[in-house]
């Protein structure tokens, strides 16, 4: 069973890549941190007497849930209100640069000029907008594997589908983003 010290380390180490999965999905901020909050509260509340290996998975499925209760929760409450001011959200967060507050993306290597380090977030900057663009189910199978570094049958649990949609999946992400940034001049 996980001690309460090691779940609090678990959500210290995995918030600020769920935060950026979860907003790739939700495409604004405070909602992203929402989901994020009420997905680590019902990972402490309902399963913090889970063994610590269990937690990564766990989190992962709460987190996809949560996110797909609040795209339920948007769709009804556009049903319901059709007031356009609700869906104003395109320029939000725009300024922020979430790589950066990874930590060690915003450092300069050794011998970086600054051209290069300008270089590598525009390189970034295109690389996270054509993921925004990505199918749903293209960017959560994309950012699980190669963001979350999961296993194939990691993520197949946490997206609660099958290996081979799992492979599909990011087979046709990756091949979209491949062309895109291939339209857009960069080399992949």
């Amino acid at each position: 069973m996980a001690t309460e010290q090691e779940l609090s380390d678990f959500l210290k180490n995995t918030e600020k890549r769920a935060f950026k999965r979860t907003l790739y999905h939700v495409r604004n901020e405070e909602s992203a941190l929402d989901i994020l909050q009420d997905s680590m509260i019902k990972l402490a509340t309902h399963y913090g007497d889970k063994p610590q290996a269990e937690l990564p998975l766990l989190f992962q499925r709460i987190l996809s849930n949560t996110t797909l209760d609040w795209f339920r929760r948007q769709k009804t409450r556009n049903a319901l209100f059709s007031n356009m001011s609700d869906f104003g959200t395109d320029a939000e967060g725009e300024d922020l640069d979430f790589l950066e507050n990874l930590g060690g993306l915003s450092e300069p290597g050794l011998g970086e000029s600054a051209e290069d380090l300008t270089q590598r977030k525009q390189v970034f900057h295109q690389i996270e907008a054509e993921i925004q663009e990505l199918p749903p189910r293209q960017r959560e199978a994309f950012l699980l594997r190669y963001w979350e570094e999961m296993n194939l049958s990691e993520t197949a649990v946490a997206m609660g589908c099958t290996e081979g949609s799992v492979k599909t999946h990011c087979s046709r992400a990756v091949q979209a983003l491949s062309k895109a940034l291939r339209a857009k001049g960069f080399n992949t």
